[in-house]
């Protein structure tokens, strides 16, 4: 890729709340034109564009990525140009037999070339995509962004946008590549973009939030402010599940702190009300990202023999609730 060009052809697969902001941020700054490949949403957008409520770009009606499409292009069958960057902004749920992202991807994947970045929460997802890619740069996206779609092309944006964009291995190309993402999703000057240094780190820092608000939220149906007001909800689960990923982080040899911990309690404001992704999801009985959010740290700790009493009672519950959706899908 020339990092001098202009604009970088981005495709992005999974224009939820995230994936939508992370296409305005981009277009918004002018040095990528965005092809988002919508699903459920498809029709509403293609119709009306997207109804962007955001606390970084204000009130928007009838926004449009460059390109809109309903399905992944082929780059090997048609005059399409190859694209630069893949953003993979889709939930991760490989327990319930979707699709996994490589193949969905894979039509639009220019080997040796394309840069993929996978804006996804969770440990370990990188894996399947080297396996299936392996000439092509794999890149890590983690965003602190408090953003949902509350109806088909509805996107309500709670909380700044912050992301942080490295590489999963540590190699010069790969580095550019991230530091080249970075300089183009922060050219509009609406978001807080950073080059991360140390993916495996932010990832089990991240995990404070995602393994252990996220499905608190959830299995409570309490969003983030009403977490932080009820009563012993805090120190009675909050805290001790997250010490628990404290102490599997430093069996890897990361250092997570209290300062740390405290933070992610109170990084979305209390009066706001943001309900986490995986609430959203119960909210709309969909399924919740259990295995890369929860089962992946908990199989991690256990690997290293470090207990996690907490965190297992939470991911079990998290998996009983992917049961019985399961189970109501598949009633007649």
């Amino acid at each position: 890729m020339d990092m001098n060009k202009e604009k970088a052809r981005v495709l992005l697969v999974g224009s939820g709340g995230i994936g939508t902001i992370s296409t305005l941020n981009l277009e918004y700054g002018g040095r990528a034109s965005v092809t988002a490949v919508l699903r459920s949403n498809y029709k509403a957008v293609k119709e009306k564009g997207f109804t962007i409520h955001s606390i970084d770009h204000g009130e928007i009606e009838g926004f449009r990525p460059t390109e809109i499409l309903s399905s992944v292009p082929d780059v090997t069958k048609s005059d399409i140009a190859p694209f630069d960057y893949i953003i993979c902004a889709t939930k991760n749920v490989p327990d319930v037999g979707n699709t996994p992202i490589a193949d969905i991807i894979r039509p639009a994947v220019t080997p040796g070339s394309t840069a993929i970045l996978l804006l996804q929460n969770g440990l370990n997802i990188e894996a399947p995509l080297m396996e299936a890619f392996p000439t092509n740069i794999i890149l890590s996206g983690i965003s602190m962004c408090g953003s949902s779609e509350t109806e088909p092309g509805v996107i309500v944006h709670k909380l700044h946008d912050d992301l942080g964009v490295g590489p999963f291995k540590d190699e010069p190309e790969a580095a550019e590549r991230a530091k080249d993402f970075v300089a183009r999703y922060g050219a509009g000057g609406k978001c807080s973009v950073w080059y991360d240094v140390n993916v495996s780190f932010s990832r089990w820092r991240k995990l404070l939030f995602n393994a252990v608000i996220n499905p608190t939220c959830a299995m409570t149906r309490m969003d983030t402010g009403d977490m932080r007001l009820c009563p012993g909800l805090l120190d009675g689960i909050v805290r001790p599940a997250m010490r628990e990923i404290v102490a599997a982080a430093a069996a890897y040899g990361h250092v997570l702190t209290e300062e740390m911990m405290d933070f992610m309690i109170t990084s979305d404001p209390i009066e706001s009300h943001i309900p986490p992704s995986m609430l959203t999801d119960v909210r709309k009985e969909q399924y919740i990202e259990v295995e890369n959010l929860i089962g992946e740290p908990v199989r991690a700790a256990k690997a290293r023999n470090v207990p996690t009493p907490v965190l297992e009672s939470l991911y079990f519950f998290a998996v009983s609730y992917q049961w019985k959706l399961k189970m109501k899908r598949s009633r007649p």
